[in-house]
């Protein structure tokens, strides 16, 4: 019980939240790459966004910066469209099978990755609440990892952020 009152006001209070200016968000992300994210706007036009994620069985930092064209879209005030560039970095682990004729054996290795990133998205604003969901691509190349060379452009993703 000690734990569900803080969570229940917590959602009471973002519910009832009037629409207000905000300047930072915290989200999660659920695509190829799934994780965290924390944005935080430097105007209403542009924002950096720092992405902490999951991917071939590793951990990647994303830093991204982001501009937002609000109004594009004539079906709603309240959607925007994102894009923006940025950089990665982290590791991740694969498994390699040897067969040396009598044995048959897996080995694990885990290697640095770092590369670069692109953004596009779609993004509802609620006024109502402090509530962002969109809809992202991010497509990346890998530098070096693994695969010297990957190259990812549908790394598609629902994005839901809570702004403050």
């Amino acid at each position: 019980m000690q734990k569900i009152l803080p969570l229940l006001v917590f959602l009471f209070s973002a519910f009832c939240a009037q629409s207000q200016e905000y300047d930072q968000a915290v989200g999660i992300r659920g695509g190829l790459s799934s994780g965290f994210e924390y944005r935080i706007f430097t105007s209403r036009y542009d924002s950096y966004k720092a992405l902490l994620s999951t991917r071939d069985r590793g951990i990647q930092l994303t830093a991204l910066k982001e501009f937002h064209s609000p109004g594009v879209f004539e079906v709603s005030d309240q959607l925007d469209f994102v894009y923006g560039f940025g950089i990665h970095a982290g590791f991740e682990q694969w498994h390699v099978y040897e067969d040396d004729g009598y044995y048959h054996y897996r080995d694990n290795r885990v290697g640095p990755i770092a590369g670069l990133d692109g953004l596009v998205a779609v993004e509802y604003n609620f006024w109502e609440v402090p509530l962002n969901i969109g809809l992202e691509v991010k497509p990346y190349f890998d530098l070096f990892g693994k695969d010297f060379f990957q190259v990812q452009p549908f790394d598609f993703a629902l994005t839901i952020k809570y702004m403050f």
